[in-house]
């Protein structure tokens, strides 16, 4: 059947459920719902969950704790039919690696990576079983190029990939896509740290093509395609949203 060009990017009629509504997860809340989509919004946080929910009328929100697998696939089953998952909820330790502790270690470990093998695991079975699904997780350009201090997370979000790419070909052959949104710099609560300090900043902006830092709802296209019918043939890919941090060799702009 061929696409209705007028249609293909909205998500009418479908339910999305968002695992982590903090930040840029709230953006993409308001994102879905805006092209269409109702929209569940968990986060281990409720009042979290609860504050991107006021951008998505019709929805609801609940609370979830993504390390806890139960929780997840008692949540999974109460929703009924699934037709995107967006897994957003991830933490970092910013330390060199002879410096980290195994219980940080173990902390960003758990999160980022067991987590999104938890949450994919709850939801994407009956997404099989229906024959169709659309999976999107957060990875980073921390997948592809490393910093001091960003080790550990770097490693789960490489990881997170791997397991993408082997969905993609588990899952595939059922109907469900899953795909990858990596940002790169954005402005968050999280990165405030990072602004606050000038060079950093500066550093950090000039690195992208385009000369600045992200902004959260610099994010939520790429998220709503892969969602939608549009990226109907798009599956184990990582959509780099970076401003073209991963383009540029080095951080010199040499004269010409």
């Amino acid at each position: 059947m061929s696409l209705d060009y007028s249609q293909m990017f909205r998500l009418d009629g479908q339910h999305a459920v968002v695992v982590g509504c903090g930040g840029i997860g709230a953006e993409i809340v308001a994102g879905l719902a805006a092209q269409g989509a109702r929209v569940t919004c968990l986060d281990k946080d409720l009042t979290v969950a609860q504050a991107a929910l006021e951008r998505a009328p019709g929805g609801a929100a609940y609370p979830v704790d993504v390390l806890d697998p139960g929780d997840l696939e008692s949540r999974a089953g109460d929703l009924g039919d699934v037709d995107v998952l967006v897994l957003t909820a991830a933490m970092n330790v910013r330390k060199r690696l002879l410096d980290y502790t195994a219980e940080e270690f173990d902390r960003v470990v758990d999160l980022n990576l067991r987590g999104t093998f938890s949450a994919v695991r709850a939801f994407a079975p009956a997404m099989v079983e229906r024959g169709r699904g659309s999976i999107v997780t957060l990875t980073s350009i921390r997948a592809v190029v490393v910093e001091p201090g960003q080790g550990v997370y770097a490693a789960t979000k490489a990881g997170v990939m791997q397991l993408v790419r082997t969905w993609s070909a588990e899952l595939g052959p059922a109907g469900v896509r899953i795909n990858a949104v990596a940002p790169g710099v954005v402005e968050t609560p999280l990165t405030q740290q990072i602004r606050d300090d000038e060079q950093w900043d500066r550093a950090y902006a000039q690195k992208a093509a385009l000369g600045r830092w992200a902004r959260p709802e610099e994010m939520v296209g790429a998220v709503c395609w892969l969602a939608s019918d549009a990226a109907s043939f798009v599956t184990g890919s990582q959509v780099m949203v970076d401003g073209g941090w991963t383009a540029i060799d080095g951080r010199f702009t040499p004269p010409t």
